[in-house]
């Protein structure tokens, strides 16, 4: 699973970009495999600090910063992000435009991407990047490649386009199931349809 998150992230992300990676979040976190697999597998370094606050207090030279929408508001407000950050990755929570915005106007950030995932699918399910001012709720995005997304209704059926109803995620990045957990196993991993 891991495997596949490193390539599709090889292939979007630049040798620039992802040379200096802040590795800020808790290693029980998802989001930590993209902050240390990513770089340390593709030959660039992580730049280890205790979480994304640690950035009001210094500004190392790191080039992306992996980290949710909240911690990236406090940043902007207390103007912390640092000039050396090309692109600034969201994921964990809703984001804003506003936020978005903020990071284009106010940052030498060129990149700022939404990127949407649960747990089971190894971080990141769906990417989009935004490189110019956004109006309206920024988009998730598309599946990250080896991934598939379906919206479903409550009796499984895919739905068409537009409608309304539960996203579900498939491909490389899927685990096989909750350790121990058979149970949960079949509510939550359901076949592909």
């Amino acid at each position: 699973n891991t495997v596949a998150l490193i390539s599709w992230a090889e292939a979007t992300f630049s040798a620039e970009a992802l040379t200096r990676v802040l590795a800020s979040t808790s290693l029980n976190f998802d989001l930590s495999v993209f902050e240390l697999f990513v770089p340390l597998s593709l030959g660039y370094s992580c730049i280890v600090v205790d979480d994304a606050l640690a950035l009001l207090r210094s500004k190392p030279n790191v080039s992306l910063i992996n980290t949710v929408p909240s911690a990236i508001k406090v940043l902007l407000e207390q103007q912390a992000v640092p000039d050396t950050v090309s692109v600034v990755n969201l994921a964990g929570e809703a984001l804003s435009a506003t936020v978005v915005n903020q990071l284009l106007a106010t940052t030498h950030c060129r990149k700022v991407c939404n990127l949407y995932g649960p747990s089971e699918d190894t971080t990141y399910s769906t990417y989009i990047a935004f490189e110019k001012p956004i109006v309206g709720v920024p988009s998730i995005g598309r599946p990250i490649s080896n991934t598939r997304a379906y919206v479903l209704s409550e009796s499984g059926s895919m739905l068409p386009l537009g409608e309304i109803g539960e996203l579900y995620v498939g491909g490389a990045g899927v685990a096989r199931g909750y350790l121990q957990r058979p149970e949960l196993t079949a509510e939550k991993f359901v076949r592909d349809p």
